[in-house]
């Protein structure tokens, strides 16, 4: 039963983000800044799901809870890819919707097809350079102990692994999840608060309703992120909470968004919903 419940899941999953990716690639209208900026997402929903699912459905089949220390480093690398990558591709698409609703007239020409490669190109990057230095400062360490208490790899359950001073790779660990949450947060609630204004000054009530409604999509699965993301961190540091439940969040995070993704998109936004029909 388990196997087959995570092989059904991870089948949804790549079936849904798999149609999101066709739809936008295989149609010509949908080559405008937003859906390119979207396309990220599913592309990086498939990423963290597949290192999460992968593994799982290796072990319920060969019934085996052992793994190689180098295939779980390569599955932390890519989770923390995916966590890193939903961040700034939410955070570019907030930014794509504020030139949209806020400077109409000046969107086409400053979303052109070369700015944004440049934003997918920077976020990518960005995000590939802290992922580097964070795993650089983790293989340096030597090892003495070899058993997980989560259900996947990840920086801070592979650093438990650790018998050596791992403060270094704290201090950098968190500074930068602090860093890209307030700069992320910062941009997303600045330019939603002014799509916000924009949008009740509008008296056109088509174009207020089809704004309010574009940016409460984002916002609803920003918070459903920021909210696992959250809850995960702080299973980490405080001790006294259900080691259950500490797993079922950090599951979650790889379940939920990946899942929740390409049907609120793809329902919620008309131009998507009328390819798909």
């Amino acid at each position: 039963p388990a196997f087959l419940f995570a092989a059904l899941s991870y089948m949804i999953i790549l079936f849904c983000n798999l149609v999101l990716i066709s739809v936008i690639a295989l149609n010509k209208s949908l080559h405008q800044p937003m859906y390119l900026i979207l396309l990220n997402l599913p592309v990086n929903d498939l990423i963290g799901s597949s290192a999460l699912f992968l593994q799982v459905l290796r072990e319920l089949l060969t019934k085996s809870r052992t793994m190689h220390y180098s295939s779980c480093v390569t599955q932390a690398f890519f989770i923390h890819i995916y966590a890193g990558g939903t961040v700034f591709i939410l955070t570019a698409m907030a930014y794509d919707r504020y030139i949209a609703i806020c400077n109409p007239l000046k969107y086409n020409t400053i979303m052109t097809h070369a700015h944004v490669f440049r934003i997918i190109t920077c976020l990518w990057l960005t995000n590939l350079a802290i992922l580097s230095v964070l795993f650089f400062l983790l293989l340096r360490l030597p090892r003495c102990r070899s058993e997980l208490t989560h259900p996947y790899c990840d920086n801070p359950s592979l650093l438990a692994l650790m018998c050596a001073d791992v403060t270094v790779n704290h201090i950098y660990g968190l500074f930068t999840v602090a860093i890209t949450q307030v700069v992320a947060n910062v941009i997303i609630m600045y330019t939603y608060l002014q799509i916000l204004v924009a949008c009740f000054r509008s008296k056109h009530p088509d174009t207020k309703s089809k704004a309010l409604q574009t940016c409460a999509t984002h916002l609803i699965v920003f918070l459903l992120l920021e909210c696992l993301g959250l809850f995960t961190i702080i299973s980490y540091r405080l001790k006294d909470i259900s080691p259950h439940f500490g797993k079922f969040m950090g599951m979650s995070t790889l379940i939920f968004p990946p899942t929740l993704n390409p049907i609120i998109y793809g329902l919620k936004t008309k131009e998507i919903r009328e390819k798909l029909e």
